[in-house]
C-alpha cells in the first residue's frame, strides 16, 4: 500500500535575525520603510520579536519576523540551542558585523506528523515537534514546530522549519503594512526527493550557485530583495 502523501505546505513567515531587537526595528525602518508591529516574548527559547504582515494574493497569512535573543530572559532548557541558529557563533558574528539579515523561512503545515515521517524516510532529520505559545492582546497563540536540538537548519536554511498552528494565526490580526511578498527563491542543493516534498505555492527552486534563500518584497521604497548569508 502506498504511503499517504503529506498535505501541501505554504509560506508562513520569513525570519530576520538581529543582535538586538532595537537594531532590527531600525533596519526595518531604513531598509523596508515601515516600522514593524508588536510581537512578543518566547519563554521557551529566550527570544523576542516584532512582526509585520507581508501577505499578498499568492502568499496568504504570511508575515516577516524580526527576532533577537532577549537579554532579560533565561535561555532555552539545557541541551537545546535557540531556533534559527541564533546561538551559533558564526551567525552571531555576522549579525554583529553586518547588521540584521534574512536567516531562514518557516512553512505552514496542516499535518506536521506526516511531514516528519516523510522527511525521516528521506534520511533527513528535521527535529522533533516542540510545543510553544505566547500571550497576545487578541488571545493566546499556540503552535508546534519541528526543531533540532542544536538549533541548526537543513541545507543552509533552504529547507524550511515546519510549523503547525493550533488556533488563531497571528497574521489574521495584523493590519496591512504596505509591504507584500512577491517571490521566494531557494538554492542550496536540495535533493530531488526533498524538492518533490516541498510543494509550496509561489516558491521557485533555482539551479546553480546563489544564496540559500532569496526573497523579493514590494515596499514603500520600491522592490527590495533580501538574501540569506552565503
Amino acid at each position: 500500500m502506498n504511503s499517504i502523501k503529506p498535505p501541501a505546505l505554504a509560506v508562513d513567515h520569513l525570519v530576520v535575525g538581529a543582535t538586538t531587537l532595537q537594531q532590527g526595528v531600525q533596519w526595518c525602518e531604513e531598509t523596508l520603510g515601515v516600522t514593524p508591529g508588536p510581537g512578543g516574548e518566547h519563554a521557551l527559547m529566550g527570544t523576542h520579536n516584532r512582526l509585520i504582515s507581508v501577505t499578498a494574493p499568492g502568499f496568504v497569512l504570511s508575515y516577516l519576523e524580526i527576532i533577537a535573543i532577549n537579554p532579560g530572559a533565561p535561555g532555552p532548557a539545557a541541551g537545546r540551542q535557540r531556533w534559527f541558529g541564533l546561538d551559533d557563533p558564526a551567525t552571531q558574528a555576522r549579525l554583529a558585523q553586518h547588521g540584521p539579515q534574512l536567516l531562514h523561512w518557516v512553512a505552514r503545515s496542516t499535518g506536521l506528523a506526516q511531514h516528519q515521517v516523510a522527511l525521516h524516510k528521506l534520511g533527513l532529520q528535521p527535529g522533533e515537534p516542540v510545543a510553544a505559545s505566547r500571550p497576545t492582546p487578541a488571545g493566546l497563540l499556540q503552535w508546534q514546530m519541528l526543531l533540532r536540538r542544536d538549533g541548526s537548519t537543513l541545507f543552509g536554511g533552504a529547507w524550511p522549519t515546519l510549523i503547525e498552528w493550533q488556533g488563531p494565526h497571528p497574521a489574521q490580526t495584523m493590519p496591512p503594512s504596505g509591504i507584500t511578498l512577491q517571490g521566494l527563491q531557494l538554492h542550496g542543493g536540495l535533493p530531488a526527493a526533498a524538492q518533490a516534498l516541498l510543494q509550496v505555492p509561489g516558491l521557485e527552486l533555482a539551479d546553480g550557485p546563489g544564496p540559500a534563500l532569496r526573497v523579493t518584497l514590494q515596499t514603500p521604497f520600491g522592490t527590495q530583495q533580501l538574501c540569506s548569508p552565503p
